[in-house]
């Protein structure tokens, strides 16, 4: 059988090994690593034939990801039926659970609002920035004294202009 092959692969080119078929229909294949007839050798390919063959009409979801785990290398060996259908019915399984958290959650932050057990939002108003303590207030401005003809180094004393205020 494998001189067959060998002789089919030299002849046509690589030849291609069915390793399963998916619930949609797609089609997948394994190219083993082999050598060209210049002596090259190709690495091995994973390949898909989806049932849909234009591209558009592909969508997120037409490969499973079990399939599409093998495709890429993340796995050694292909699924089986039976563990896309145990990954299906656990990931509606799951999908419920959420739903039924969700709706008691909901109805548990009800019955805390309702009951009082749960502070409402408050609704505050926001001027300027929290470091700033005399943000909004009023506040004179000193007019200046001096024209800087008078400036003598030294001579600024801030604590003076502390006790006008």
């Amino acid at each position: 059988m494998d001189k067959v092959r060998l002789l089919l692969r030299r002849t046509v080119g690589a030849v291609r090994q069915h390793v399963g078929t998916d619930q949609f229909g797609n089609k997948y294949y394994f190219i083993p690593q082999q050598k060209t007839w210049t002596g090259q050798v190709t690495r091995e390919r994973r390949i898909v034939e989806p049932v849909n063959k234009k591209e558009y009409e592909y969508q997120l979801g037409d490969i499973p990801t079990e399939w599409e785990a093998w495709i890429r290398g993340r796995r050694k060996n292909p699924p089986t039926i039976e563990e896309i259908l145990g990954n299906e019915k656990m990931r509606e399984e799951m999908k419920i659970k959420g739903d039924e958290y969700l709706e008691r959650d909901q109805i548990n932050q009800h019955v805390a609002n309702r009951d009082g057990l749960v502070a409402e939002p408050m609704k505050t108003q926001i001027k300027g920035h929290a470091s700033a303590p005399i943000y909004g207030k009023q506040m004179p401005s000193e007019e200046p004294v001096s024209t800087a003809n008078t400036f003598e180094p030294g001579s600024w004393d801030p604590s003076a202009s502390d006790d006008k205020k």
